[in-house]
């Protein structure tokens, strides 16, 4: 039977077709004016706009990777530092990740802030079908980060994005006075020992830079720290680790299984992540 939704969640939801609240009718969500968005049986709804969305999103076979990868504990300690992150200003009650995936971060957020709620979203049904059931306090919803966020002004008092777009204009709308925005960033040497071995994407050295640019000038940054860990990964976990992210895009699931195999058994890889907080301005 599928869980109820926190009524604290739905309370952040705003209806795609015309913005109002939205409130629990029957199996799904319907606002005043009558516009009504099913649950679907595996938990999710779909607050995309009557357009629809020209983004795919992550396929099943990337969500699945990221399932695997995230569940194997290798990125607690992103995690566990996006945690940290939403918690120095003081513990939320609302919680959005935009572009959340499984909800996997999410969930180790909510884990750390006991009286929080949670909603992912994101434009893959894939990734909302796990995250539907990432945690008791969450919810999870098929909308589009890149349009109008399905989400009330002011209504949330932190928002996240880890390794995912940034909709500077629309985060600072939803976001309380006092909220926070943290978001989690491959630095230059993130995995740099796969870059050259397995042909990765390189991180842009003037990507901070760019970061900042895209959230001006709704956001401020307040503060911003860096996570550094080493993992030691076999061959198996490496392919699960490229297969999640956006390198599965540009390359071939055969040319990546033959440079995996060109790999040590076991492979020392580095995690490099930037967290940095922006407030509205």
């Amino acid at each position: 039977m599928t869980p109820p939704l926190p009524p604290a969640a739905v309370a952040v939801l705003a209806c795609p077709v015309c913005t109002a609240g939205l409130a629990v009718v029957g199996a799904g969500l319907r606002c005043a004016a009558g516009h009504s968005f099913d649950r679907a049986r595996q938990g999710h709804v779909t607050l995309l706009p009557p357009t629809g969305s020209p983004h795919a999103g992550d396929s099943a076979a990337m969500v699945a990777d990221r399932v695997d990868f995230l569940a194997a504990g290798h990125y607690a300690g992103v995690t566990a530092a996006l945690a940290g992150a939403v918690l120095a200003d003081g513990p939320p009650r609302t919680v959005l990740d935009l572009g959340g995936g499984t909800g996997a971060h999410l969930a180790g957020v909510l884990d750390a802030a006991p009286d929080a709620v949670g909603v992912v979203l994101d434009v893959s049904r894939y990734a909302a079908r796990r995250a539907a059931r990432a945690h008791p306090r969450a919810m999870a919803v098929v909308a589009d980060t890149w349009a109008g966020l399905p989400v009330r002004d002011r209504s949330v008092d932190r928002v996240l994005v880890v390794f995912a777009p940034r909709n500077g204009a629309e985060t600072a709308r939803v976001l309380r006075a006092d909220g926070r925005l943290v978001v989690v960033t491959p630095a230059v040497d993130h995995l740099a020992e796969l870059v050259g071995p397995l042909g990765l994407l390189r991180v842009d050295p003037d990507k901070a830079d760019r970061l900042a640019d895209s959230l001006s000038p709704h956001l401020v940054e307040v503060t911003a720290t860096a996570h550094r860990q080493q993992l030691l990964l076999d061959r198996s976990a490496v392919r699960v680790l490229v297969g999640m992210g956006p390198h599965a895009r540009h390359l071939p699931a055969d040319a990546l299984a033959a440079a995996v195999a060109g790999l040590p058994e076991q492979v020392a890889v580095t995690v490099a992540v930037d967290v940095t907080t922006y407030c509205p301005a």
